[in-house]
Parts: C-alpha cells; sequence; structure tokens
C-alpha cells in the first residue's frame, strides 16, 4: 500500500507543476492587457525662444510695455529663462509667460534680457492702462493755506514829457554904430596902459 500512496504522490506533485507551468503564459498574459478605459494624454509644452536674463541685479516684470503706465507685478533675477511669446511694436519690449499673475503673462525690457540667435517673434499689441479707482482732487481751502494771494496791483500810467526846449546864444558882433567890440577893448587898454606910463613918470 505505500509504494502506491508515494506514486499517487508523485503523480498529483508532477501534475501540479504541469499545471503551474501551462497556466503561467495565460497569467501573465492578463497582467500585461492594458485598461480599457479612457487614459488622459500628457503632453510637453512646445518648443521656442526663451529668453535669458542679463541684466546684472533684479529686473522688473511689468504688466505691459512701459515702465511708467503699467505696475510691476513680479521679478527675474539674473540667468533667469522664461519663454518668449512676442514683443511690442517699437521692439523695445518683450512679451513673456509668467505664471502665477493674471493671464500668466508680463513684459520685460528687451536690453536686459537675451534672445536666441534667428528667432524672431510675433508683434503682440500693448493691454490697456489700469483705470484708477479715484480720481485725486485738490481741497481749494487746504491749497489756498500754502499757495499765496497776490493782490492785483494796477501799473502806473505813462506820461510821455514836454518838447524837449533847445536854449539859442545871441552871438553879439559888434555895437551901434559898425565899431566892432573888439576894437573899443584895443582902445580902451592901450588908454589904460598909456595913463599907468604917465602915472609911473610923475612919480619919478
Amino acid at each position: 500500500m505505500r509504494p502506491f500512496r508515494r506514486l499517487t504522490f508523485y503523480v498529483l506533485l508532477l501534475a501540479g507543476v504541469l499545471t503551474l507551468i501551462l497556466n503561467a503564459p495565460a497569467t501573465l498574459k492578463v497582467a500585461a492587457q492594458q485598461p480599457t478605459g479612457s487614459i488622459p494624454t500628457v503632453t510637453g509644452t512646445p518648443g521656442g525662444p526663451y529668453i535669458t536674463v542679463i541684466y546684472d541685479g533684479p529686473m522688473n516684470v511689468r504688466a505691459g510695455p512701459s515702465a511708467f503706465n503699467y505696475p510691476t507685478i513680479g521679478v527675474l533675477m539674473p540667468l533667469a529663462t522664461a519663454p518668449a511669446l512676442g514683443r511690442s511694436p517699437g521692439g523695445e519690449w518683450i512679451l513673456i509667460r509668467f505664471p502665477g499673475v493674471p493671464g500668466d503673462v508680463g513684459w520685460v525690457y528687451s536690453p536686459y534680457v537675451q534672445l536666441p540667435v534667428g528667432f524672431s517673434l510675433p508683434v503682440v499689441e500693448a493691454p490697456p492702462t489700469a483705470t484708477p479707482l479715484t480720481t485725486p482732487t485738490i481741497d481749494p481751502t487746504l491749497a489756498a493755506r500754502f499757495i499765496p494771494q497776490f493782490t492785483p496791483t494796477r501799473l502806473p500810467t505813462f506820461t510821455p514829457p514836454g518838447p524837449l526846449v533847445i536854449p539859442t546864444y545871441e552871438v553879439v558882433g559888434s555895437q551901434a554904430g559898425g565899431v566892432p567890440l573888439g576894437l573899443v577893448i584895443v582902445l580902451l587898454a592901450l588908454i589904460g596902459s598909456f595913463g599907468a606910463l604917465i602915472s609911473f613918470l610923475r612919480g619919478r
């Protein structure tokens, strides 16, 4: 009886091993099957030009292509990169992808970045500027405290001067009778000299 039991045990063992060997490929095939449900397709970011920051400090990223009309929405550090999407009509600003802000885009100053050689960016129109929430007004009462008030005064009336009077001098050329005045003076001088000479001689 014992040999018969051993033979039966070996036969059953061999049958089990053969069953495992025969069923192994089928098990592997089932495990390798793809699921029948829809599998989402993962797509990468399409290739394109990237800008590289060449400015030696933090570079501002603005909401539009202007440093005065648009606010700063972020910064890029030196050697940072970002996908380039377009340029301003003048080419001074470049539109980049900048996640985390409204629209996920921003503008950078083109002289501070570098583009790969050979890439041409499309022209993108500037976004509208932000409208201020309130219009600033000046209180006239407060302004009057700091602005000096000047009382207007009338300028003096210009009075033209009178006519210019030029004095005239009468040239006396001679006395009545036609005798020159100079001759009279010479004769008087001679008479006086003669009288003085006589007085001098009498005194001697």
